[in-house]
């Protein structure tokens, strides 16, 4: 039995435990009190406080009968361990990406960004209208994991670079902090894909373990200091550009609540995800600014490059869509959604994008 195959089915037998084992919130004076773990430092701009954001309007908009007690990286468990916490009862929630636990379920990918994928409006799209959530709720059903959006960071950086990426050639051989299938389309083209989490990225690059990274993009880059260690910047990559953050609830504990407390939920989720895309949106711009002043070159790869990790991308998801019936429905669906979602956003939001960039104002 290869690997990935034990991680699924040791999953899928913990998650039936897990459904059973499950401890109630705990109650006290009418109070119910739940734990939300996170891969995310305590206050991380727009991640963290994105957790945040969540625990705060559960707790106002059920009167304070609920109060979800949030839990930064490591504080509970790992970053990574997030899934299994909340998946064995130690956790009642969590705040993630789902592409970390790809090797539960390589459909997780598209719950979060995949290469060439959608943009946060268009995910937004699938989940909310396009039959998405149901196959989240598939997925996630494995595990005893009910899942609703929780944020989106937006088009992400392509990354941090010692030196330029001129030719696919150049990634021969970069150890690059690179998650998902993101680090798949790297190792394809020669490199060596680094699974770490935030926290852990600077003390990689300062020790040389790595030679590239990516993390998100110019708010989060500018608050873990990468400028400080590498110069060269790539504005965007093919890898992320909309990744969705997910809310894992424990099924045990979401089955036991009320329709009217899981639509407070659910209101609840839609109200964060909006508030940590816009925030994003809001403040990239200011962080990219201070980058430059640092003396970074802000990047963008040349068109041979972006095709050949683009294509790379195509390759992966296709071999990863062969592994197991579940993934190839939901790349499928995935496929056919952004085909119809496109052939508006191409014309509409590309083309007005395109010639705005020529108007002066």
């Amino acid at each position: 039995m290869d690997r990935r195959s034990f991680i699924r089915k040791a999953g899928l037998a913990s998650g039936a435990a897990a459904a059973s084992a499950f401890a109630a919130p705990a109650i006290a004076q009418g109070v119910q009190e739940m734990r939300m773990v996170t891969s995310w430092p305590a206050n991380y701009p727009g991640l963290g406080t994105g957790a945040n954001d969540f625990a705060e309007r559960v707790s106002a908009l059920s009167g304070g009968r609920f109060k979800v007690n949030v839990y930064a990286a490591g504080e509970l468990v790992g970053p990574l361990a997030v899934n299994d916490a909340v998946q064995e009862g130690t956790a009642h929630i969590y705040h993630s990406a789902d592409y970390y636990f790809q090797g539960k379920s390589r459909a997780y990918n598209f719950f979060c960004s995949v290469p060439v994928g959608f943009t946060s409006f268009e995910i937004d799209a699938w989940i909310q209208h396009g039959g998405g959530q149901e196959l989240w709720d598939e997925v996630g059903g494995q595990f005893g994991i009910k899942h609703l959006p929780g944020g989106n960071t937006g088009v992400q950086a392509g990354g941090w670079f010692r030196n330029p990426i001129e030719s696919p050639e150049d990634f021969a051989g970069l150890k690059m902090r690179i998650p998902g299938v993101g680090g798949e389309v790297i190792q394809a083209l020669g490199g060596t894909p680094v699974a770490l989490a935030g926290g852990e990225i600077m003390q990689a690059l300062q020790a040389g373990t790595i030679d590239a990274a990516e993390w998100v993009g110019p708010l989060n880059d500018l608050a873990f200091g990468f400028h400080r260690v590498l110069k060269n910047y790539y504005a965007h990559g093919i890898h992320e550009p909309g990744s969705m953050i997910s809310l894992g609830f424990n099924r045990a504990f979401w089955d036991g609540l009320s329709d009217d407390d899981k639509k407070l939920f659910e209101s609840c989720a839609l109200a964060t995800n909006n508030t940590v895309t816009s925030y994003f949106c809001a403040n990239n711009s200011q962080a990219l600014e201070q980058i430059k002043s640092e003396g970074v070159n802000v990047l963008t790869f040349n068109e041979q490059v972006f095709k050949a990790l683009a294509e790379s991308g195509r390759e992966v998801m296709e071999r990863m869509a062969a592994e197991d019936p579940l993934t190839k429905k939901v790349y499928d669906a995935f496929l056919q959604f952004r085909q119809r979602v496109t052939s508006w956003t191409d014309v509409a939001d590309r083309a007005y994008m395109n010639n705005r960039a020529s108007v002066q104002l």
